[in-house]
């Protein structure tokens, strides 16, 4: 008999250190009280400060690890995490049977590695029209637009698709993210906290909370906002850059 537990699911890069990707993601859904599965979309050779290389899986070995957990599982949200290329990109979306998709635009690893060095527009928008959301950093909005001004870069692909623009990067307001849904913007402004410190794997951590807690069926703002208290948490666990995810 199948547990009768809410899901989540996570296609993503395997991190040995479990800092980031799979990993990272199936301990903040389980945290966050949901049911984690995943789908690996890549085999990295890493730790949490060195990237030495990756083995990228295609879309057809994605997806049918994908329609077995189908077979006995389903799920509301799905996070999207390091993929090959728009091409799988777009073949994964396509056979994804949720209207929840999260897609965490994952450019280069925190060492530095650079997984994408261009980008077709009009092939993303075409995709991202089938996202619910994504969640980029600065770096990352500027490289999927071209666009040097991170807000008008992310009211531009908020035409197409949710859009949470992750404030680690941002020196003139650091930690405030801001969510963009259309015509509306929301701030969301970090908590006092002194005792925050870099974590590798931050973003999945911050991507993946969104979505367990967009799988418990709370709205977007009210996602964003309970993530970014979760990852607040994880950043403040310990001063080293492995995080410890608890309540």
């Amino acid at each position: 008999m199948v547990e009768e537990r809410i899901g989540a699911l996570s296609i993503a890069g395997f991190d040995p250190s479990g800092g980031a990707g799979i990993l990272a993601d199936i301990k903040t859904f389980e945290v966050n009280k949901v049911c984690g599965m995943g789908a690996l979309s890549a085999i990295t050779f890493q730790n949490d400060i060195e990237f030495d290389d990756v083995k990228w899986l295609e879309t057809t070995e994605i997806l049918n690890q994908v329609s077995t957990l189908q077979r006995r599982f389903q799920w509301n949200s799905v996070k999207i995490g390091l993929i090959k290329d728009l091409e799988t990109l777009e073949g994964v979306v396509n056979s994804i049977s949720t209207s929840q998709i999260i897609w965490d635009p994952i450019i280069k690893a925190s060492s530095g590695f650079e997984f994408h060095k261009t980008i077709n527009n009009e092939q993303l928008i075409e995709i991202l029209k089938k996202i619910y959301l994504i969640t980029p950093n600065i770096d990352e909005i500027k490289f999927l637009t071209g666009i040097k001004n991170p807000i008008e870069a992310a009211k531009t692909l908020s035409k197409y698709c949710n859009v949470l623009l992750k404030g680690g990067h941002n020196k003139e307001e650091p930690g405030v993210d801001y969510l963009f849904m259309q015509d509306k913007i929301e701030k969301i402004v970090p908590t006092e906290k002194n005792n925050i410190y870099p974590k590798h794997g931050s973003g999945c951590v911050l991507s993946a909370a969104i979505v367990a807690n967009l799988a418990k069926e709370n709205d977007l703002t009210t996602a964003c906002h309970h993530a970014k208290k979760y990852v607040e948490q994880f950043l403040a666990s310990n001063p080293y850059l492995l995080g410890v995810h608890h309540v």
